[in-house]
């Protein structure tokens, strides 16, 4: 690698974890980057069918456990047999290192700008039932396996669109064309906050993936990111009613919560 340059202060973290590229050499054998891109179209095809059956199956089932836990084996798998990963550096000061604290940061940062935009959705009635929707696999799955399927899933998806998909597409605007893909697999769910979350956090992603060369530092802002989010987010739309029809219609509304009745019907 060459000498390392990085920026002091917020703005030089910045441009170092989102906008300069460090030095790296990934080019593949025709051979390889073809074989990638085979692996890579069939488990986007996969990985997408199994997040959209996933998130049609009642909260707290073992349905919802296997399906999820199905969705990031296939993405982690699928990356294995696509082809070499790598991890990707950070600049410090003359040299350069893993990147592990600002992406940390970056990861609340991204919370932080999310839990804004939640308090804003609540007053909208698509984005507020959205939402809930998929908040209910939190508030009424065991939290645990709840915690275990979600950062299971951000790891896996990290490794597979910042590290197969990403290797994949090619050198021409790759961040564009990754995110793309991944809004696409989430259109799956057929829930718009899940979709527009995909398009604003992918493109993060993408960019620590160009700026890093690898997928650690987005991996690590997925986590923080969807930890916080897990923690926080519930609390915040507990009292808000998922529709505008009375509460006393139906009480799983009332709770905030479309189909939080025993039987998990919506």
């Amino acid at each position: 690698m060459t000498q390392a340059r990085a920026g002091r202060g917020p703005a030089g973290w910045l441009s170092a974890s989102l906008a300069q590229k460090v030095p790296r050499d990934h080019r593949e054998a025709d051979a390889v980057f073809h074989h990638r891109r085979r692996v890579v179209t069939g488990v986007s095809l996969a990985g997408a069918g199994l997040l959209g059956v996933s998130l049609s199956t009642r909260p707290d089932s073992p349905e919802f456990y296997g399906l999820t836990l199905g969705v990031a084996g296939t993405w982690l798998g699928g990356s294995l047999l696509s082809g070499p990963l790598h991890l990707g550096w950070m600049p410090s000061g003359q040299t350069y290192r893993r990147p592990v604290v600002v992406p940390i940061v970056l990861g609340v940062a991204a919370f932080g700008a999310f839990y804004g935009a939640a308090l804003v959705a609540r007053h909208v009635p698509v984005l507020r039932r959205a939402v809930t929707s998929v908040l209910q696999y939190a508030v009424e799955g065991t939290g645990p396996l709840v915690l275990l399927t979600t950062l299971a899933n951000g790891a896996a998806e990290e490794v597979f669109f910042r590290g197969a998909l990403f290797a994949a597409v090619g050198p021409r605007y790759p961040v564009p064309k990754s995110t793309a893909v991944y809004v696409l697999a989430t259109t799956a769910t057929r829930n718009p906050a899940l979709v527009l979350a995909s398009a604003a956090v992918g493109t993060l992603f993408a960019l620590q993936r160009r700026a890093t060369g690898g997928i650690q530092a987005p991996l690590l802002t997925h986590l923080t990111w969807s930890a916080l989010m897990l923690h926080y987010l519930p609390p915040l739309f507990r009292d808000v009613p998922a529709t505008d029809a009375p509460a006393e219609r139906n009480p799983s509304v009332a709770a905030g919560f479309p189909g939080a009745d025993p039987k998990g019907a919506r």
